[in-house]
């Protein structure tokens, strides 16, 4: 490339001269950039759009990040607001960018190529250096300046009243955009705050069903009875799990445990209640802090024999899923010295063999009355419960014994 790119704004001008030209009228408007600043792009100016889009098909993700170096230099000297609208007149132009714009999202790398540009592109916004950190307030610009231009927030409104054609999109644009390329746990927690915090709790647990519950391997959507129909597996609860365990990190600074323990109480109505071992299994996978503090949260609040039931599901999931049931164990007798008197932590144990014994004979009349189509599955059910059982009280006694010696 010869002169064209010799231009005024390539070069990092002298410190003193820096801030006179961020607030000149040269560059306040963006309007008024658009010749100047896609003039220094020299002979990529004449690339055509189609062959343009050739090309970021070649290139892997970082690769095409790696552009953004370019638009840096191009706008050096515009306020962060301008240089986002600058990289979205650029990026506009190609309809795989945009929310709603690729035929095809599921498929389409357009969002997560646009994602790693953006993620590239906003910390040179922010610092010199890659090593600079983020500040909060051009944070919160970058997030409205793409609700702004993406319409996110209405979209958003629009997807948690059942608007299913919006779904995948919205799970799209938030996992490949705004969430998924993110190093450091604390910033893809900000984010994650973004999406959800303006929403009321029943919206929150809707809105991170949408974009971390199960989705089909046909195409994309969402499954909203996964969780209700029978039991499901890690896979389809791990994205959940994971965006439970960001909230709930010390980071997450806006996120006090009773509310990440609220919306996790929500999410397991979403869309309506779930069968009990999988949410006991969400629970197992957010790790201890989280599954003894939802579990003590209902101790507090007189809930024992939803607590006891709970119990069952965790003994049924680690022996289904091989888990060392004496972690079922432990973590009862933790939540036991929860109750403030002896009656009622009596009264709870007596509540676990009471759910034990009705959850086995509901387990057993539906071997008995069961569809055929069904029987192997009931009678499997049955199989894991009892020896749920045996094994939850085998460690008991072996953490009574040994105590006692």
């Amino acid at each position: 490339m010869t002169s064209p790119l010799r231009t005024s704004y390539t070069l990092i001008p002298n410190q003193r001269y820096r801030r006179s030209y961020r607030h000149s009228s040269k560059f306040s408007n963006i309007q008024d950039t658009d010749s100047s600043s896609l003039s220094t792009l020299g002979n990529f100016k004449a690339l055509p759009l189609e062959i343009f889009h050739m090309v970021l098909e070649y290139l892997p993700v970082k690769d095409i990040s790696i552009l953004s170096l370019l638009l840096k230099r191009c706008t050096l000297l515009l306020p962060t607001k301008e240089r986002l609208k600058y990289i979205h007149k650029i990026l506009s132009e190609i309809s795989c960018f945009k929310l709603s714009g690729c035929m095809d999202p599921l498929h389409c790398s357009g969002l997560l190529c646009y994602g790693m540009f953006l993620q590239v592109k906003t910390i040179k916004i922010l610092s010199c250096t890659l090593t600079s950190g983020w500040d909060e307030l051009e944070c919160h610009r970058v997030y409205n300046f793409l609700c702004e231009m993406s319409n996110l927030t209405r979209r958003m409104q629009t997807v948690v009243r059942s608007a299913r054609k919006l779904e995948l999109r919205i799970r799209i644009f938030c996992r490949n955009v705004l969430l998924n390329h993110w190093i450091h746990w604390g910033d893809s927690a900000f984010w994650l705050t973004r999406i959800l915090k303006p929403w009321p709790m029943v919206n929150q647990a809707r809105l991170l069903y949408i974009i971390f519950g199960p989705a089909s391997t046909l195409d994309g959507h969402v499954v909203w009875h996964k969780m209700i129909d029978g039991p499901t597996d890690e896979t389809s609860l791990k994205g959940l799990a994971d965006a439970i365990k960001l909230l709930y990190d010390t980071e997450a600074k806006e996120w006090t445990a009773d509310d990440v323990i609220s919306l996790v109480d929500e999410l397991a109505v979403v869309p309506r209640e779930w069968l009990l071992e999988n949410s006991a299994r969400l629970l197992i996978l957010c790790g201890n802090n989280i599954c003894f503090t939802f579990m003590a949260s209902k101790a507090v609040n007189g809930r024992a024999i939803e607590l006891a039931r709970l119990v069952v599901s965790l003994a049924l999931v680690c022996e289904k899923d091989l888990y060392c049931m004496d972690w079922a164990v432990k973590m009862m007798q933790k939540v036991c010295k929860v109750f403030s008197t002896p009656g009622e932590r009596n009264n709870f144990l007596q509540s676990v063999e009471n759910a034990f014994a009705h959850i086995t004979m509901d387990a057993l009349q539906s071997v008995i009355s069961g569809d055929h189509e069904e029987e192997d599955s009931s009678f499997l059910n049955l199989f894991h419960l009892v020896n749920a059982q045996a094994n939850f009280h085998k460690e008991i006694l072996y953490l009574t014994m040994s105590s006692n010696l």
